[in-house]
């Protein structure tokens, strides 16, 4: 009896789990791709996997984004950890730039009305010339022409128009994308997607997505901090820090923590350098308004000076990022309130604190030198008294004078003044 209780438990439980709705992982991505979307999709996949979900859900809207983070995004989808629908959504989002080649590179390619996908030309980033820049552009196009034609290959979407994307920067909306085979289906939402998935095969699975319980993957707090640690504000703030800290501890030497917060910036700002592109024309013209702020400290050119610095960060300011990629330039506001603070900066804290360390000793011993007395007694090599502020003082000589003649203090040893005939 007790045995047959144990089997209809069993097979109650196994009723149970096999009727127990499917899971679908949800992640949204709104902004330009950068290292911390590839390692927050990256995670997720890995999640969605561990929990068996049917498939995971990138909603995604963006501009574009960096050329690594991107091929790193393709690289997981086609690790198929588990299978990857990007839906570009909500009405009106985009998939731009680095978006078309995620989007078509996900097993489920899927879009909201009027949203739109396209301009896929990869930007280049530096300082070169004019010519220089296009022949890099030609063969960086024609290098993703052929990466995109490859992901379109294996997804089976239109090659043509793939590569065209890439060429010719050209866009659509969702609804020729389908037309086109560009993409595989349009939903209006995300309820309307899962019945538009179930069924579908993916990899060799049949996705059961109807009445699948949806569960948001969030970011992670040190997610959320890699996200704006990832950004050219970010960049922008640590090149700031790095000035005034540096600077600062030069114009008020001994304070130490400026000069501290000053090189660890600068140390972050060159790693992050690394990943997200600066103009080294940009970075030259903000080096030189320093230079100019500083030398305007010492030379009487009432504000001329100071007014070049201005004019040449502002300018740093706007090429320092001006070859990113789509959704790294430095919003304008932000380049205004980076020269007002730093001309105020460099006006009012940096001027004062270099000028303070060359102005006349005020107190302490040392304000005695360039003081005349008279001598108390003969003052020779060997020794001899001065009477001045209000103490009497040992004082030696190079020169023999005799007592009462006047002496000019010329130097402090210890508590002996070195002096000379006046």
């Amino acid at each position: 009896m007790k045995r047959w209780i144990r089997i209809a438990i069993g097979a109650l439980m196994l009723s149970a789990a096999a009727t127990r709705a499917a899971q679908v992982g949800l992640i949204k991505i709104d902004g330009a791709i950068g290292p911390a979307t590839a390692s927050y999709i990256s995670r997720a996949i890995d999640t969605a996997a561990a929990q068996g979900d049917e498939c995971l859900i990138i909603q995604l809207n963006t501009p574009g984004g960096l050329i690594d983070s991107m091929n790193d995004i393709v690289q997981d989808f086609y690790a198929e950890r588990v299978p990857t629908v990007v839906y570009v959504a909500p009405e009106g989002a985009m998939a731009g730039s680095a978006g078309v080649y995620i989007t078509l590179a996900a097993d489920v390619a899927a879009m909201a009305p009027h949203a739109t996908i396209g301009a896929a030309h990869p930007i280049m980033t530096g300082d070169e010339t004019e010519t220089t820049n296009s022949i890099l552009m030609q063969k960086l196009g024609n290098a993703y022409a052929t990466v995109i034609q490859t992901i379109a290959e294996k997804r089976h979407r239109n090659v043509n128009w793939a590569m065209a994307s890439v060429r010719e920067s050209i866009t659509t909306n969702s609804e020729a994308a389908l037309r086109l085979n560009v993409i595989d289906l349009i939903a209006t939402n995300v309820p309307d997607l899962l019945h538009e998935l179930n069924g579908r095969s993916v990899n060799g699975k049949i996705l059961k997505t109807t009445g699948a319980g949806v569960v948001e993957i969030p970011m992670t707090p040190s997610e959320h901090l890699f996200q704006l640690f990832w950004s050219t504000e970010m960049m922008m703030i640590l090149m700031l820090i790095a000035i005034y800290g540096i600077i600062a501890e030069i114009s008020h030497p001994g304070a130490i923590f400026p000069g501290v917060a000053g090189a660890l910036a600068l140390i972050l700002l060159l790693y992050m350098s690394a990943k997200l592109p600066v103009n080294v024309a940009g970075i030259a013209l903000i080096l030189l308004a320093v230079v100019l702020f500083i030398i305007d400290i010492f030379a009487p050119t009432h504000g001329v000076l100071t007014g070049g610095g201005i004019v040449a960060f502002f300018l740093g300011g706007l090429l320092l990022f001006n070859h990113a990629p789509v959704g790294y330039h430095l919003p304008m506001t932000w380049v205004i309130s980076a020269t007002l603070i730093t001309a105020t900066f460099f006006i009012f804290v940096v001027s004062k604190g270099i000028r303070a360390q060359f102005l006349p000793i005020k107190s302490g011993k040392e304000t005695m030198i360039g003081k005349t007395t008279n001598a108390l007694s003969r003052i020779e090599a060997a020794g001899g008294k001065v009477f001045i502020e209000g103490e009497n003082w040992n004082a030696v000589s190079e020169t023999p004078i005799e007592a009462g003649q006047p002496v000019e203090i010329t130097g402090i040893e210890g508590l002996t003044l070195k002096v000379k005939p006046k």
